[in-house]
């Protein structure tokens, strides 16, 4: 046997080796991931239930709120792509919505928010999910950095009257930051549009619900 046929030799047996090597790892992998997709999957749906948890009254609902929902697209939301609302119930009656809305005018961009509408209309609160304004400016909409999304809480549609619904410098109703006009405008104006669509199709929003003894989820 030459030099040659043994290193030929060699290397086949080097990459049948490797390749039995890659196919046992690509296997264990796959075995972790499977075996961690639902562990995964449930700690999600947890943290998505907390954040939502978070907009609502505590003991104001007593269902799922991943498991009621419906999904919306239209232009008073201000939302680039369809988007999932969520229901809430109390003793299987509608008690409140929470909303995906976008204030496309931000200072640096669109700021995604959720804002939660209790049946009667009032605000239950409003929280950020997404945006790109300036750090220690803009981003006072986060509830980590002020309390100042906390003063729409309780508001609705004509509380303030329409005209009002702006900050201070506008001549309406809600405080600005020092040095930050435009991020809190954005967010005013896109939670009254979200009251808007509100007033507008609460009945439909809930007609399905309404019209059953149990909730069935609307998606």
């Amino acid at each position: 046997m030459t030099n040659t046929d043994s290193m030929q030799r060699s290397i086949r047996k080097n990459a049948t080796v490797l390749g039995l090597f890659a196919a046992i790892t690509v296997a264990i992998v796959a075995l972790i991931q499977q075996g961690t997709a639902s562990r995964i999957d449930a700690a999600r749906a947890q943290a998505q239930l907390q954040a939502l948890a978070e907009i609502l009254p505590a003991g104001s609902y007593d269902n799922n709120l991943l498991e009621h929902t419906l999904v919306l697209d239209d232009p008073l939301l201000g939302n680039r792509t369809a988007q999932p609302a969520y229901l809430a119930f109390l003793d299987n009656r509608p008690s409140a919505i929470i909303l995906p809305a976008t204030a496309p005018d931000g200072y640096s961009g669109s700021i995604r928010l959720l804002v939660g509408i209790m049946a009667d209309g009032n605000l239950a609160g409003v929280r950020v999910l997404e945006h790109k304004e300036t750090p220690g400016l803009g981003d006072k909409i986060e509830t980590s950095k002020s309390d100042w999304i906390y003063s729409l809480t309780g508001r609705s549609l004509n509380n303030p009257p329409s005209e009002r619904w702006e900050v201070k410098k506008n001549r309406g109703e809600f405080d600005q930051f020092a040095g930050a006009t435009i991020t809190p405008s954005a967010v005013v104006r896109a939670v009254h549009k979200a009251l808007q669509f509100y007033d507008a199709h609460h009945e439909q929003l809930f007609a399905s619900a309404i019209a059953s003894d149990q909730p069935e989820d609307l998606q």
